[in-house]
């Protein structure tokens, strides 16, 4: 295995994470340098690698597998059988850390529970990432993506204001459970180093999503009123939303009262700044209609192309609507380098996969090794830590623990 460069490279994390908020998780102690081992059921794997079509192009490799398991190796282990119970204990006794993502309780059935493990590895850093968290009269609920934007208000504030709530085009409520999952396993860590203590953290996927609700959530508790869908405009400032154009369709955004003043003066509507009703952001947010209501013909006599380019020489926040397709060509994104090409065993062509967004200055993210096949490491790390020969390997294989 190529060694691993970043911050975290003398840490070993026990993966029993699958799907996405935990691999997401994961994945990001990976890239900082940590030596990861995934372990996956034999025979099946991680669900996402049946979650396909797309496969990655020349493989049987789903995409969404791909995109979350970078810089981890792949053990298949079936820890229901006290065999695979016995090899997963004595590969967390070399662990500093352990991502689970089962149902509240389940690990514990195969002596893997946190309170089990603790005794036993009182240094072990223990991330459990759920629905619901580990308390509460919900704890035993599966928790899912949509059903956690559902509940967590999110579907509530977004789609147009005569329309159906809508859920948020990509799976938010996992992405930012694992990413809080990780802070709380950096904290962890610098804890353990601190005292010697390891600690379980915590994270329920709702949790995680009643705490971006930021701002909206913040406007309830403020007044107590619900807060309304609003489509694309934003609930504390105006205008600050998506415009038609002469040809389509752009984003503006003008978020305090000098930006107005300039965006006035510069396309002949000087006059506005002489109506209280415009005057500042709070009497445009009490007036919301009037300002959206005036401003759509102005933006309609450009091209979405003319008011970028017009905007952005003004120092105004304006953009278009990209299409998936258009953020990879975009100019800033590729000088950014957004996507990483990777090796893989299953392709002589190798696989694109999308950049950690972390860039670090002297320990950036570290590309060592593509996402594995399943079982793809087995033999490898039960020999290099656990001293396994081949005729031990083959008989765990003839058994089915392995």
């Amino acid at each position: 295995m190529t060694a691993p460069t970043g911050p975290l490279r003398d840490i070993k994390v026990f993966d029993l994470t699958r799907v996405l908020a935990g691999p997401t998780c994961v994945q990001m102690l990976a890239d900082l340098g940590a030596d990861v081992i995934k372990i996956e059921k034999p025979g099946c794997g991680d669900d996402t690698r049946g979650f396909a079509p797309p496969f990655m192009p020349g493989t049987k490799e789903s995409a969404y597998f791909v995109g979350v398991n970078r810089n981890k190796r792949s053990l298949t282990l079936d820890i229901a059988k006290p065999e695979g119970q016995e090899i997963a204990l004595r590969l967390i006794a070399r662990s500093d850390i352990l991502v689970e993502n089962f149902k509240v309780g389940a690990l514990a059935k195969y002596g893997l529970g946190y309170e089990q493990l603790r005794k036993r590895f009182p240094a072990l850093i223990y991330c459990s990432i759920t629905g619901f968290g580990q308390t509460g009269p919900y704890a035993q609920r599966p928790g899912y993506d949509s059903l956690i934007q559902a509940m967590g208000g999110v579907m509530s504030l977004t789609g147009e204001p005569d329309g159906l709530p809508q859920k948020v085009g990509v799976p938010l409520a996992d992405l930012f459970a694992g990413l809080y999952g990780c802070i709380g396993i950096l904290a962890a860590l610098r804890h353990r180093d601190l005292t010697g203590q390891g600690q379980q953290i915590d994270i329920g996927m709702l949790d995680a999503h009643v705490a971006f609700l930021a701002n909206q959530g913040m406007n309830y508790l403020a007044t107590g009123e619900n807060p309304p869908r609003l489509g694309n405009a934003h609930p504390n400032i105006v205008p600050y939303q998506v415009f038609a154009t002469s040809d389509g369709y752009v984003v503006l955004s003008i978020a305090n009262d000098p930006t107005f003043k300039r965006f006035c003066e510069s396309f002949g509507l000087g006059h506005l700044l002489a109506d209280k009703r415009f005057a500042t952001n709070a009497a445009r947010v009490e007036n919301r209609q009037l300002v959206i209501d005036t401003l759509a013909p102005v933006m309609k006599t450009r091209t979405t192309a003319e008011w970028v380019d017009r905007l952005e020489a003004l120092k105004i926040a304006c953009g278009p609507i990209n299409t998936v397709r258009d953020v990879f060509a975009d100019p800033q994104a590729r000088a950014r380098g957004v996507v990483v090409h990777m090796p893989h065993a299953a392709t002589a062509k190798g696989v694109d996969v999308i950049a950690n967004p972390v860039r670090l200055s002297e320990t950036p993210p570290d590309y060592r090794l593509p996402p594995p096949l399943l079982g793809q490491h087995t033999d490898e790390v039960l020999s290099e830590r656990l001293g396994f020969d081949k005729a031990k390997l083959a008989a765990l294989r003839e058994a089915g623990v392995i």
